[in-house]
């Protein structure tokens, strides 16, 4: 493998089409698409600063390397791509791009990110960006910080352990979605997904978790939730009250207690949804 150390690159397509090169603590000034095409790249400490640095490649490794907010749209069509203590500083990084492993990688600035994608690990990642994930498959994330709406949008086969999501509109559209000892606030959670689970979790959200099919919580806190289940099919096992419920259309509900109940006949069968109340409290 070649080694190129502290170089500065500039013009359009400044490394097109390379292989098997270790570029170290260099910089990519402007110009775009500097390593389209490349194959057997690993990147050390190094800066790119202009656009679609990352197109169509295979087989990426990245160390602490930074990506300026106008290295936009930088990783597209690229497969086997790892990264480590990373910063992308700009929008629209990855779409349609498949085998991803990010770890401790942050991106501040990640509107439209991760579109797309297939086969998605992420450990210790932090995200501030609207519709993070959309459309994407296959994501395994541990330790996902995000700070954005819509996230995951049509998203499909997806399992997430101890993050918080800080997202409106998160889960819209998905199948498949299993979720663990997280955080999650963010109106309207989860309409229009088929079998989603969430265990030990703690669930803020108004009118969240409606119009689903196959909706799961285990051992799980709906706090300051109100509106709940409508149109779902569920089976909740909450331990915490639930402001209120409203129509859902089948399944069993377990709650702590329910300021509300509203169960409209001409809207739903009433007879379909079972709800226990249990009395028990949450401060030990």
């Amino acid at each position: 493998m070649e080694i190129i150390k502290e170089k500065r690159f500039e013009g359009e397509r400044a490394l097109f089409a390379s292989r098997g090169l270790d570029i170290r603590d260099s910089v990519f000034e402007n110009g775009e698409s500097p390593l389209k095409e490349s194959r057997g790249i690993r990147l050390d400490g190094c800066i790119f600063k202009w656009k679609y640095p990352l197109w169509y490649c295979d087989g990426v490794s990245a160390r602490g390397t930074t990506f300026l907010d106008t290295a936009r749209s930088g990783i597209w069509y690229t497969k086997n791509i790892t990264m480590n203590d990373c910063v992308i500083d700009a929008p629209k990084t990855f779409r349609r791009s498949e085998n991803i492993l990010l770890k401790s990688v942050r991106m501040p600035n990640a509107s439209e990110t991760m579109w797309s994608c297939k086969d998605i690990h992420l450990r210790d990642v932090s995200v501030r960006g609207d519709y993070f994930g959309m459309g994407s498959v296959g994501v395994e994330a541990d330790g996902l910080h995000i700070s954005g709406n819509y996230a995951f949008d049509g998203g499909m086969n997806i399992i997430i352990r101890n993050s918080r999501l800080i997202s409106k509109d998160a889960f819209w559209n998905c199948e498949n979605v299993e979720v663990y000892d997280s955080l999650i606030v963010g109106e309207y959670l989860g309409w229009n997904s088929k079998n989603i689970k969430f265990v030990n979790c703690t669930i803020e959200s108004n009118q969240g978790l409606c119009y689903m099919d196959g909706v799961k919580l285990v051992n799980c806190k709906l706090v300051n939730t109100d509106l709940a289940f409508e149109y779902s099919t569920v089976d909740a096992d909450i331990v915490s009250s639930v402001v209120s419920i409203k129509n859902p259309s089948a399944g069993k509900i377990s709650a702590y207690s329910i300021g509300e109940v509203i169960m409209e006949p001409e809207r739903v069968d009433t007879e379909k949804t079972e709800i226990v109340i249990s009395g028990e409290r949450t401060d030990d």
